[in-house]
């Protein structure tokens, strides 16, 4: 039996993803997170072998939320259930661990597939991921550093959700001197000069809901 977790903040996502999945006999939902620190209390807890995680989750976003997950059980598959699109979030997604990405349009055609292909421990992909993209990561590295860190645009993701520095520590279990740093990093890299700028970032950005 392979026993899955699905995370989404929104109810009705993670309703009609459990009865897709429950459709399979061989399949067990185990559990149901609505935010990112949840859903790593939750694998801990629990240990399933799959967690289904939105990019876009509250509190921890679904980038660190699989690097935390990896980190603390090397042996779970992570797929990350989006919206979005772009080469730099499947830079992201490869770079934390997930070995799975599918956009929630094409949920209903290959969510099975995709579930399928992550509990016999193979990588599935959909939208513009192509062979020839995954390729030029693995052989050029990271992104280019002017970017945002995933650790970055997390703390930038919590500033705009209003969490103090603490609050940021706690969740992301960092001091808050390193908040600060990657506070000051993120400014200097955007090239802007206050938490108000942050914010506007994070929701033009789509890092946080408006």
């Amino acid at each position: 039996m392979t026993r899955i977790l699905i995370a989404d903040d929104h109810d009705v996502v993670r309703a009609g993803v459990r009865a897709i999945l429950e459709t399979h006999a061989a399949w067990e939902v185990v559990g149901e997170a609505r935010d990112g620190k949840d859903a790593i209390d939750q694998v801990l807890s629990i240990q399933p072998d799959i967690v289904i995680l939105d990019y876009a989750l509250p509190l921890v976003n679904g980038v660190e939320a699989t690097r935390q997950i990896r980190a603390r059980v090397p042996g779970i598959e992570v797929l990350i259930f989006t919206m979005h699109d772009t080469d730099s979030l499947v830079r992201e997604v490869l770079e934390a661990g997930a070995r799975g990405f599918l956009l929630k349009s094409d949920a209903r055609q290959f969510l099975i597939s995709a579930v399928e292909s992550l509990a016999d421990h193979k990588p599935f992909f959909t939208g513009k991921v192509s062979e020839a993209l995954l390729e030029t990561y693995l052989s050029k590295g990271a992104a280019d550093r002017s970017a945002l860190s995933s650790r970055e645009k997390s703390v930038v993701q919590l500033i705009a959700e209003g969490k103090t520095n603490k609050q940021i520590a706690d969740i992301l279990s960092i001091s808050t001197k390193t908040v600060e740093t990657h506070r000051a990093a993120a400014l200097h890299k955007l090239n802007l000069a206050s938490t108000a700028d942050l914010i506007r970032y994070a929701i033009r950005n789509k890092i946080v809901e408006a």
